[in-house]
């Protein structure tokens, strides 16, 4: 067992002073307590928060970021960005993939993300043959989140159709292509191997309507029910108008809204993007307890839209947020982002939803207990029986000099840039120390050699 003390730590009632954390061996809170005595324990040197979930990351596309920012002669739009996407992948090893995943996950321990959701799609090799191992890239997924020490839920993408009503799969997603079986005896190889790990977690990704159709959709789920009654499942939809027009000539419905009629959408679902939604979708996504998966910077840079916010919580439903192609490995970018579309959209100061009171608190609350439950692990709030996930603020840091509390979350979230992240621990074990990771030297170097391999 370790303690640790600090003098101000944000706890689920809100903000204490004078906090005691004893962690177990496993690595999850014993006790936190206020006003406690700091006898005996490790003084932390600056404000704590939770760590922050980010609960949708394609990790292999942080070593494109900047690569499809040219505007070309064909559709200048997600589905170009997309093509690019599809040359890009074709050229990566398994070892290309464990070093951009191990980099990308130093970068977002660094910035605070504690546990990452991995929607998993690249499976086979660049002619689309499986491995002789079916879990190759996954474990190469698995072995990055382990040398690094984030938190990882990890879930394998089923794959099958290029388009809606059973459209051929293009040459691009050979590498995604899988049966329903595949994906669940994949499951089954990774839970039996990592099973008893604490800081793993196993879910599944139907990719998207447009990927899956019906019968494989209902099979997927099943199968995963029989085995995991409280397993994630994560889903894009809705994320494009394109994807929203071609679902209504498929299926007479939108994409969200025939989700919700043909399957079991509970609060163990997470709807990732969920741009394009209507008043009756918002509803019942809500009515659902369905977490919606944000990913403002990606989709900021595709162009995507804005999701309705302030509608669904006011509907009370559950957001987190992603940092999905990476174009931006930074929460406080995200939730920043977040908010100011809305601000834009209704051309006013948002307050998040929350009505009165700090906007910065409202929105770091909302990631924290959406993101955590979009990932299916007791983490998100410093509390007994939950993972010693938290990070230490540099107080001493210029954004946030003088801000004490809520101020100190409304800085950290719309002062500025830098990245105020001092220390960050995740299951009991401090992964970041002073700003830095102790392998981040040779992660960054294998990096290099990845992207230099690649061209």
């Amino acid at each position: 067992m370790t303690s640790h003390f600090a003098e101000t730590a944000l706890l689920p009632d809100g903000w204490a002073d004078r906090v005691r954390f004893e962690i177990d061996a496993r690595g999850d809170l014993l006790s936190v307590t206020a006003d406690a005595d700091p006898a005996g324990a490790e003084r932390l040197d600056g404000p704590v928060v939770p760590g922050m979930p980010n609960l949708h990351s394609h990790a292999f596309q942080r070593a494109m970021a900047g690569l499809a920012e040219r505007v070309g002669a064909g559709e200048d739009s997600f589905w170009g960005w997309r093509e690019v996407m599809y040359r890009f992948l074709g050229a990566l090893t398994p070892e290309d993939v464990q070093a951009i995943a191990a980099w990308l996950y130093v970068e977002m321990l660094k910035v605070g993300y504690t546990a990452v959701g991995e929607f998993h799609y690249l499976h086979h090799a660049a002619d689309g043959t499986p491995y002789a191992d079916r879990a190759e890239l996954s474990e190469r997924i698995i072995a990055a989140a382990t040398e690094t020490g984030i938190g990882l839920t990890h879930l394998p993408v089923l794959y099958q159709t290029g388009g809606f009503g059973g459209v051929p799969p293009g040459a691009g997603q050979r590498r995604f292509l899988n049966g329903v079986d595949d994906i669940l005896g994949l499951v089954e190889d990774l839970a039996r191997r990592h099973g008893a790990d604490p800081q793993f977690r196993l879910g599944v990704a139907p990719h998207s309507l447009r990927a899956v159709p019906p019968a494989s959709l209902d099979a997927l789920v099943a199968g995963l029910r029989d085995r995991d009654p409280t397993a994630p499942i994560h889903i894009h939809v809705a994320e494009q108008i394109r994807e929203v027009d071609d679902c209504v000539a498929w299926s007479g419905a939108r994409p969200v809204e025939w989700l919700l009629d043909h399957a079991p959408v509970d609060r163990h679902w997470c709807l990732v993007h969920a741009t394009h939604v209507e008043a009756t979708e918002i509803a019942g996504m809500a009515a659902a307890q369905a977490v919606v998966g944000l990913c403002p910077t990606t989709e900021a840079n595709l162009g995507d839209g804005l999701f309705p916010v302030d509608a669904y919580q006011a509907a009370s439903g559950r957001w987190g947020i992603g940092s999905d192609s990476h174009i931006s490995v930074s929460p406080i970018e995200e939730l920043r982002w977040l908010d100011y579309g809305q601000r834009l959209i209704r051309r006013r100061r948002w307050s998040a939803g929350q009505g009165e009171g700090s906007i910065g608190t409202a929105l770091y609350g909302a990631a924290l207990s959406g993101g955590a439950a979009a990932l299916g692990r007791l983490i998100g709030r410093l509390a007994p029986g939950y993972r010693a996930d938290l990070l230490v603020l540099d107080a001493d840091h210029p954004t946030l000099l003088g801000r004490r509390r809520d101020t100190l979350l409304d800085a950290l979230v719309f002062a500025g840039n830098g990245n105020p992240v001092r220390h960050v621990m995740v299951g009991g074990r401090w992964r970041v120390r002073d700003g830095r990771h102790p392998a981040e030297r040779e992660m960054a170097e294998r990096f290099r050699l990845a992207l230099a391999r690649i061209g």
